[in-house]
């Protein structure tokens, strides 16, 4: 009884540090070091905004042009198939035999 309640009191404690912790992470750092990664990383996604590479070289740029192009053909796309798009389905009714629907009858 007593060492459930101290386990409870524990697990509390550990996990407003985590909380504590992670806040002062977020606010400004006083390492300059991390003050430097932090602004690296904001720099980056500004730069990444939309989705695109960031500073791709032109060699980078063909090769992935020529993978995605590998892709279309290995797949079934082309020029204007939507590849991001959810296929559609289409499902038909047979064509049962008329014989076999009189058989059932009988």
């Amino acid at each position: 009884m007593l060492s459930s309640s101290l386990l409870g009191g524990l697990r509390a404690t550990r996990s407003s540090i985590v909380i504590t912790r992670n806040l002062a992470a977020a606010q400004k750092a006083t390492d300059p070091i991390q003050q430097l990664f932090l602004d690296k990383i904001r720099e980056y996604k500004q730069k990444s905004a939309g989705g695109k590479l960031v500073d791709p070289s032109p060699a980078i740029q063909k090769e992935l042009k020529s993978e995605l192009e590998k892709l279309e053909r290995q797949y079934g796309g082309g020029s204007g198939v939507d590849m991001t798009a959810f296929p559609s389905f289409k499902f038909e009714e047979p064509k049962l035999d008329p014989i076999d629907e009189q058989a059932a009858q009988k």
